[in-house]
């Protein structure tokens, strides 16, 4: 009995552990959009805030 118990946490994690892996659509798109100097999100084709065009 605990041995099955034992084996179905191991599969429960082992799955749990793919799903982790999965990358999340459109995560590179976001990481562009940050401004290279302060971090922030732009939006829309305009400079950032801070001064910086990047």
């Amino acid at each position: 009995m605990i041995l099955k118990i034992v084996s179905i946490f191991l599969i429960g994690m082992a799955v749990l552990a793919m799903f982790g892996k999965l990358r999340v659509p459109g995560q590179k798109l976001l990481t562009d959009r940050k401004c290279p100097k302060c971090g922030r999100y732009r939006i829309g084709k305009g400079p950032c805030p801070c001064g910086r065009s990047a």
